[in-house]
């Protein structure tokens, strides 16, 4: 259901709004961009869809490596953009007013935007419509970049937690490809933003198994904090997760509009102020 629903409407999102059918998109060699990279090869056909990589000095070997295997598995053309020398210009022209100050989320903001950058400048060179990659559990706790990885016409799966997309992932591979299209390794490797050294998502968020149960709880279920903790999580935890949704209601309005498949998704589904 989730494949058809997700493969159609980027079919329909294309061909409705009379847009060129063709699709880029930045490939990390993880999870979430190998998932829409297929999911929009199923809706478009291979030649409609380009993947754009992107390493940085903090991009594990493994990124260009599992991004150029999937584009070969995919038959889609992938181009290899390095940003590095891009970072160090940055870095250079803000040096005088970042002297003094410790590497952190600005930095490695930076690297999220120049790759948002350079999407949208190949989107407008060629003729294509960004494709964002970002999902749900993402989205709710503001793990994402404002003009950085939230780039895009169109959010696929903005509407699927982290373990749904592991498991539409591992269920394309074994029952619709009936072999290993999605790379084994980007399933398995530990989620990364890769923007500073040796980072993984789990330095700043939960497990994505116990994030999701207690997003669900919150956004589809309407549970409040003691209700959440009584499921058994610590209410510390669960006070933090609230929190980051809430504070973040300011990125989600800006947020590329998404394909809709849970009875509640941000964005129409979900109106909440601004502000609160």
């Amino acid at each position: 259901f989730i494949f058809e629903a997700l493969t159609l409407g980027i079919r329909d999102y294309m061909v409705k709004s009379g847009l060129p059918i063709k699709v880029c998109l930045g490939l990390s060699g993880g999870i979430d961009s190998a998932l829409v990279a297929a999911l929009a090869v199923e809706a478009l056909g291979a030649e409609a869809v380009i993947g754009l990589t992107m390493p940085s000095e903090y991009s594990s070997k493994g990124s260009v490596a599992d991004s150029m295997q999937l584009a070969r598995s995919l038959s889609i053309e992938c181009h290899q953009i390095p940003i590095k020398d891009m970072v160090k210009a940055f870095d250079r022209s803000m040096a005088e007013y970042f002297k003094g100050t410790d590497f952190g989320l600005a930095e490695e903001n930076i690297q999220s935007r120049i790759r948002g950058s350079i999407l949208m400048a190949w989107a407008n060179k060629f003729g294509a419509v960004v494709l964002n990659t970002g999902n749900k559990s993402e989205y709710a706790v503001g793990y994402c970049t404002l003009y950085g990885d939230m780039n895009g016409a169109l959010g696929v799966i903005s509407d699927l937690y982290k373990s749904e997309v592991y498991a539409l992932a591992e269920w394309m591979n074994e029952y619709y490809y009936e072999r290993e299209v999605i790379p084994i390794a980007s399933l398995t490797k530990a989620p990364s933003a890769e923007l500073r050294p040796d980072q993984k998502d789990s330095d700043s968020l939960p497990d994505y198994f116990i994030l999701d149960s207690i997003l669900r709880a919150y956004l589809e279920h309407e549970k409040e904090v003691l209700e959440i903790t009584n499921m058994g999580f610590d209410i510390g935890l669960v006070k933090d997760i609230l929190n980051r949704v809430d504070m973040s209601e300011f990125k989600r309005y800006q947020s590329a509009p998404g394909l809709k498949i849970s009875k509640i998704a941000f964005g129409v589904g979900r109106r909440r102020p601004l502000v609160q």
